[in-house]
């Protein structure tokens, strides 16, 4: 049974979200459709959470050692200490976060991700959920986001990887936007399919390790790196404080 680590719920339910235009644009097998319908579709009736969300909680849970639930962590006295970034807001996950006194939304495309208007070592955490594949300089933006992290801090983020194939640049493919560019706008658009290499750019960007945490695989993959230096959290160090 699927448990969602955002909030605890244990009820879900199965929405649509992909149309046969994307399917054929992304080149999708039926069984690569299936499990990248349910990790978009597949949603927390309590918090409104997807399978990618519920992902990206457990990566920045395991980070800090917070326990099962990322909404009773936020409310933690550990919490209170922890500067966090989030670049897009993802559902059922801000609103999580909220409680954290050092929690600050910047959403993408208003901030830039290639050039973040932060100072170097701002963050404890950083992190961004179905984002970097619409940046047209992915690895400008993991850079960045190395930037503004103290040492010893995490990144934590998704993107939508199919895990059968390695990662490609749509330059010179006929545009794809996931959802409808009329109403979205261009930052919808898809700078970049990801595969099994997704890792490759964080550790590029300078990130000393990188860590997949998944969510009824191959369904839903988050990544975690950590920026090297500082003092690795000891196992427990968080628990003494909630």
């Amino acid at each position: 049974m699927t448990f969602c680590a955002i909030c605890g719920g244990t009820a879900f339910e199965d929405r649509p979200v992909l149309w046969p235009g994307l399917i054929a644009e992304w080149e999708l097998s039926a069984e690569e459709a299936a499990y990248i319908d349910r990790q978009q579709g597949r949603t927390c009736l309590a918090c409104g959470g997807n399978l990618r969300a519920i992902a990206l909680a457990r990566a920045l849970l395991a980070a800090w050692e917070g326990g099962p639930v990322l909404a009773r962590f936020a409310t933690s006295r550990a919490a209170r200490r922890l500067r966090v970034l989030d670049l897009n807001g993802a559902a059922g996950l801000g609103e999580a976060l909220k409680p954290m006194p050092g929690y600050r939304l910047a959403t993408y495309p208003q901030e830039d991700m290639q050039a973040l208007s932060f100072a170097d070592a701002s963050f404890d955490a950083v992190l961004h959920s179905d984002t970097l594949e619409h940046v047209p300089d992915p690895a400008a933006a993991l850079r960045e986001c190395h930037r503004v992290l103290r040492p010893g801090g995490t990144l934590a983020y998704t993107v939508p990887i199919i895990v059968g194939r390695m990662s490609r640049s749509r330059a010179g493919l006929p545009p794809s936007y996931h959802g409808d560019p009329a109403q979205s706008g261009e930052d919808w658009r898809v700078q970049t399919e990801y595969g099994a290499d997704a890792w490759r750019g964080v550790i590029e960007a300078g990130f000393d390790s990188v860590t997949l945490n998944a969510v009824e695989f191959p369904a839903a993959l988050a990544l975690s790196a950590r920026r090297a230096g500082g003092e690795a959290p000891r196992r427990g160090w968080l628990s003494r404080w909630r």
